[in-house]
């Protein structure tokens, strides 16, 4: 007899009893997947009778709170991330695509928490012998460090409850529940294991680090899916082709969202980057057309960040648009409006956008930057290297107003550079600067002109 099937999507978990090309749910394309339906429990009774304590509602002004412990892992750009850093009890996932560095950072931050806790690493993907390994090299050894290798998700429940304070699990898509008959990795075993994770954390006050791979689409099953049941979503990010990490909260029930933390990749490990501006800007060329700074806001914190455009002559009847770390169609929209009202005719011209270092830009304060570069690249006049440019752009050609615009400009003072152009304040002055010249522009043809002296 045929197993029964059910279909379910990647991206949301909904299920579906035939396959379509379309979530009805989510709206996500080609993210249907069979799976082997779980065998259904019997039951033992009403619904009232199947649990052996049953729950009780309480007044919510009866319950008693308590502030959340918090505790540092070691690494400050992490805690930045945290909010602070871990809260006892909580479920953290941290997910990224395979090789990132996610293993490292989780097997890094042991050396310190074992200092205070007892600490137990699980992997499903790698023996003791090669987390020793990999330990020695990271420099990482103490006697409140537990590593398991298992995959069976009951095996290391018993486990964790032996007096452990923190709980690694690399990765929950090879923990199975012995319980289900479908594959390790597939939607049903991923989201089962992580409930049980979750009541670990909150019925024991373990914290718990889950790994999670995804490629570039995000479409394996797992954090896409687990995003809801967790308390906090860390992404690594970054080109593994480069040294630089970044860490970005998606989500987090104790701390800001959007933050980043950022690292370094080196042979020893992952090393903490305090001025990811620096860093960002290291390398720059001098008087190259087609590049210029702006300063974005990652959570609480100003990044500098080079945006290079380079625009050619097209050959062919419709020109060829590519953007890396910026959004497309923003891309083409400040295209269109640099055409329009910049009087600049780059839509016969192959456009070529990037972003160093990895960042993805998805905030308007780097639309003036934007133009800026693009225009640079057609005219062939480099923006002055000292020089940065922050301004959101409309499509009449006006700059509007960004939040937080003093900070950033604080920033752009503190790297070292002589002049900002910004958006023309109406009403209001800004701070003046020792060795930083604020110019004030209306629109992007004012500031253009102002720039490049077209």
């Amino acid at each position: 007899m045929r197993a029964k099937t059910v279909f379910f999507c990647t991206e949301c978990g909904n299920e579906t009893p035939k396959w379509a090309g379309r979530c009805p749910a989510c709206g996500a394309w080609n993210t249907i997947v069979e799976q082997t339906a779980p065998k259904a429990k019997k039951s033992t009774g009403s619904i009232g009778k199947s649990r052996a304590i049953p729950a009780k509602a309480f007044p919510l002004t009866a319950i008693e709170v308590t502030e959340e412990i918090r505790f540092s892992t070691g690494m400050g750009e992490l805690d930045r991330v945290l909010g602070g850093g871990a809260v006892k009890g909580s479920l953290v996932l941290v997910g990224g695509a395979p090789g990132i560095g996610k293993s490292t950072l989780m097997l890094q931050i042991c050396g310190t928490l074992c200092r205070e806790n007892k600490v137990l690493y699980v992997s499903g993907e790698e023996s003791v012998s090669q987390l020793k390994l990999r330990a020695q090299r990271l420099n990482v050894a103490s006697e409140n460090l537990f590593v398991l290798s298992e995959t069976d998700l009951g095996s290391v429940i018993e486990e964790a409850r032996q007096d452990y304070d923190i709980l690694i699990v690399d990765s929950i898509q090879t923990l199975y529940n012995s319980d289900l008959d479908s594959a390790p990795g597939s939607v049903g075993q991923v989201k089962e294991c992580t409930l049980r994770l979750m009541e670990l954390a909150k019925g024991s006050a373990v914290t718990v680090f889950v790994i999670g791979h995804v490629n570039k689409e995000g479409s394996i099953a797992g954090p896409k899916v687990l995003e809801h049941m967790v308390d906090c979503v860390l992404y690594f990010e970054g080109d593994q082709h480069m040294s630089c990490r970044i860490l970005r909260a998606a989500k987090n029930r104790f701390g800001a969202t959007n933050e980043i933390g950022v690292f370094e990749m080196q042979n020893a490990g992952l090393s903490e980057v305090e001025n990811p501006s620096k860093m960002l800007l290291s390398g720059r060329p001098d008087d190259a057309p087609g590049t210029c700074v702006t300063c974005v806001m990652e959570g609480v914190r100003p990044v500098l960040a080079e945006i290079q455009a380079l625009l050619a002559p097209s050959s062919y009847a419709a020109p060829r648009r590519t953007s890396n770390g910026f959004d497309y169609n923003r891309a083409a929209m400040l295209m269109a409006v640099l055409e329009k009202r910049g009087g600049l005719k780059v839509s016969a011209c192959d456009a070529y956008m990037n972003i160093i270092g990895g960042l993805n830009l998805d905030e308007p304060a780097a639309d003036l930057a934007a133009v800026l570069a693009l225009a640079s690249s057609y005219l062939d006049k480099p923006v002055p290297g000292s020089m940065a440019a922050i301004g959101e752009v409309g499509l009449t050609g006006e700059l509007r107003n960004v939040h937080q615009l003093e900070q950033r400009l604080s920033e752009v003072h503190r790297m070292g550079f002589e002049s900002c152009v910004v958006p023309r304040q109406r009403g209001k002055k800004l701070p003046q600067y020792d060795h930083l010249k604020v110019i004030e522009a209306s629109n992007i043809g004012e500031a253009i002109r102002a720039v490049l002296g077209k």
